[in-house]
């Protein structure tokens, strides 16, 4: 027992003093090619083993020929290990530059293309982090162009809509200076209209800035989904009758949610008043509400004859306004841009379908528990 201890314990510092090399040898490449390293780890094992080898043999004094024997059967079995080291090293080496150049490509804007070898386990669950990041990437690039573009658009439209009216109250103050307007009190109606119209654009516009910033601060507070719609419907019943449009309210469910009141009544006015303006004489515009498992879907459906199905996509984007058929004089297209913004800081969902003759708009809102 006395002997197998010793054997023990002169191979054990034999490995020990090798494996403290190694570990310095370690510390000095950490930085450099995974080839270094992985031969360094396999000189360490073959020279632990040699070291172990030697002390032991030396300690039981044995003869030169015999220890000649176990120090070549051990330098060949290093060298096979070291070449074996270098060759994995080399091949792991060679795929991870592939998987370097392939994800300099979709850095500088490409689309990511993984390399055709297969590669170990870790670098091929990295390749598909990197296959799915560039996706994720290029929808990122998608939506900053087509956000971009209706950014330039509705500066356009802005300053289109906002020059017409400012020419009407330069000419309209003009001729109440010059004292040239026949009807002086019908200007001044004329002015207050314009400018309450200039106020509601600049409305809209801090609105939508408040939303897409993030600061838009919500009140919830428990209502009835009945109240919220029955206010609106009574709100926007003067605008329908001026346009000779009939406005009905179907299967509006009396279920909680909880929501901003304020805020949530101009999601719905905002809906109403494009289907009424949308919608000819003696059209219907229907509003119901629906109650589902844990959600309850307010719709708003029209009589506007249809949204042509590449526009459904972008109906909610900034600054789309439709078809010129369809675009009011007045409005820059920042309603229903609202209407998503609000409905997304409920937890909600804004979406649109063509029905038959129209199109029907629908809220999807969580319920409120008790």
């Amino acid at each position: 027992m006395t002997d197998i201890l010793l054997i023990a314990l002169f191979a054990f510092l034999g490995a020990a003093v090798a494996g403290l090399l190694g570990a310095l040898a370690l510390r000095f490449f950490r930085h450099r090619s995974f080839v270094a390293s992985v031969s360094v780890v396999a000189a360490v094992a073959v020279t632990a083993m040699l070291a172990g080898t030697l002390a032991v043999a030396w300690a039981m004094f044995l003869s030169p020929h015999d220890l000649t024997v176990v120090t070549t059967v051990v330098a060949m079995a290093a060298v096979v290990s070291l070449i074996t080291a270098v060759l994995l090293g080399r091949w792991v080496a060679a795929r991870s530059r592939e998987l370097t150049l392939a994800a300099r490509s979709f850095g500088d804007g490409g689309t990511f293309a993984a390399p055709a070898e297969q590669a170990t386990a870790e670098l091929a669950s990295l390749t598909k982090e990197l296959a799915a990041t560039s996706a994720k990437l290029d929808s990122s690039r998608d939506r900053e162009r087509a956000l971009e573009a209706s950014r330039r658009e509705l500066v356009a439209w802005i300053s289109h809509d906002l020059r017409t009216p400012l020419a009407g109250l330069r000419a309209m103050s003009e001729a109440l200076e010059d004292g040239m307007a026949a009807d002086p009190r019908r200007y001044l109606r004329q002015i207050r209209t314009e400018v309450e119209r200039m106020n509601d654009m600049v409305g809209d516009l801090f609105e939508l800035s408040r939303i897409h910033a993030g600061t838009l601060t919500l009140s919830p507070a428990r209502t009835s989904v009945h109240e919220l719609v029955g206010d609106s419907l009574a709100g926007a019943g003067p605008l329908a009758l001026e346009h000779g449009v009939r406005l009905i309210g179907s299967r509006i469910d009396a279920v909680p949610v909880e929501v901003d009141s304020k805020e949530m009544s101009r999601v719905l006015d905002n809906l109403l008043i494009n289907a009424i303006r949308r919608t000819p004489a003696d059209g219907t515009v229907a509003v119901a509400a629906q109650r589902g498992d844990d959600t309850v879907v307010l719709s708003v459906t029209d009589g506007c004859g249809g949204i042509p199905e590449e526009d459904l996509p972008r109906v909610f984007d900034t600054g789309w306004r439709g078809s010129h058929a369809r675009t009011p004089p007045a409005g820059a297209g920042l309603g229903l841009a609202i209407v998503r913004g609000i409905v997304e800081a409920h937890k909600g969902h804004a979406g649109v379908r063509n029905v038959a003759g129209g199109c029907c708009f629908e809220i999807t809102l969580p319920l409120a528990y008790t």
